[in-house]
């Protein structure tokens, strides 16, 4: 595998895409889970299908195309939780359904041929190019320097907001911050896992890390390489075995927490 990355230009930016991947997996899984946003996670994924499908009907990248769709339905999703008294389950769940019925619409919608959206839909990181690294590295950059530029804010405000109210902290403005930055999370890791997979990949990282440390800054680190290794094994039984790259890293990511919440519960 190792001698293969050095040979084959696509596994060099699959490795890339790994690493950063991984970066932004680590730091982002801690702030959902803290926040308790797996299920928007999840939903904003699945919006992106909409966007993704607009972009082959009208011919433009469907990258834009999906975080176009999925950054407008984070900020309605976070402004109707803040102003509305119903359930934000309720909210996700239409956004969810729409985004994918609105993504089937819209390649409907295209005349002659229909495109092969696999890839956004299970992950396929054997596929991705180094125009993709490029995007990754500028989504990642910005989402690491945006959380650690305010980091003491963010460690305040996930763990108490009236804490954070109290000490002058923009509690509003991070609320909304803080669906941005899932929303560009989840369209830099749709590459690697999948509309579909995607929320593994939020949420193993840092449900690994939680069993191995207490401490937040630790999780964070954990975080980090466990993705790293979830991804690079997942990568390497995807290579072997010549299947899915996104379900291979999923299940493994499943297998390794697995074994930790049970040599966890074997040390309690």
């Amino acid at each position: 595998m190792f001698s293969a990355i050095l040979e084959y230009e696509f596994l060099q930016h699959a490795f890339y895409a790994i690493v950063l991947g991984s970066i932004v997996c680590g730091i982002m899984s801690n702030l959902i889970i803290e926040k308790k946003m797996l299920m928007i996670s999840g939903g904003l994924a699945h919006t992106a299908y909409g966007g993704i499908g607009l972009a082959y009907l009208l011919e433009f990248d469907p990258t834009a195309g999906a975080l176009a769709f999925s950054l407008c339905s984070a900020l309605f999703i976070a402004f109707l939780h803040k102003k509305s008294h119903v359930s934000n389950d309720i909210f996700i769940a239409l956004f969810w359904a729409l985004g994918m019925a609105l993504g089937i619409i819209f390649i409907g919608l295209i005349p002659g041929y229909t495109p092969n959206i696999e890839s956004y839909l299970f992950g396929n990181i054997l596929a991705v190019s180094g125009q993709d690294v490029l995007a990754m590295l500028l989504l990642s950059a910005l989402i690491v320097f945006c959380v650690f530029a305010f980091y003491k804010d963010w460690q305040i405000f996930l763990f108490d907001e009236e804490f954070a109210r109290l000490q002058g902290i923009a509690v509003n403005f991070y609320h909304y911050f803080l669906y941005v930055l899932v929303t560009l999370s989840v369209i830099l890791l749709i590459r690697v896992a999948g509309i579909v997979l995607v929320l593994a990949l939020l949420s193993a990282p840092a449900a690994s890390a939680s069993l191995c440390s207490r401490n937040f800054t630790g999780r964070l680190a954990l975080s980090v390489l466990f993705s790293f290794v979830f991804s690079f094994f997942g990568l390497w039984l995807s290579y072997t075995l010549d299947i899915s790259s996104g379900a291979c890293i999923v299940v493994f990511a499943f297998c390794i927490y697995a074994l930790l919440l049970v040599l966890n519960r074997k040390k309690a």
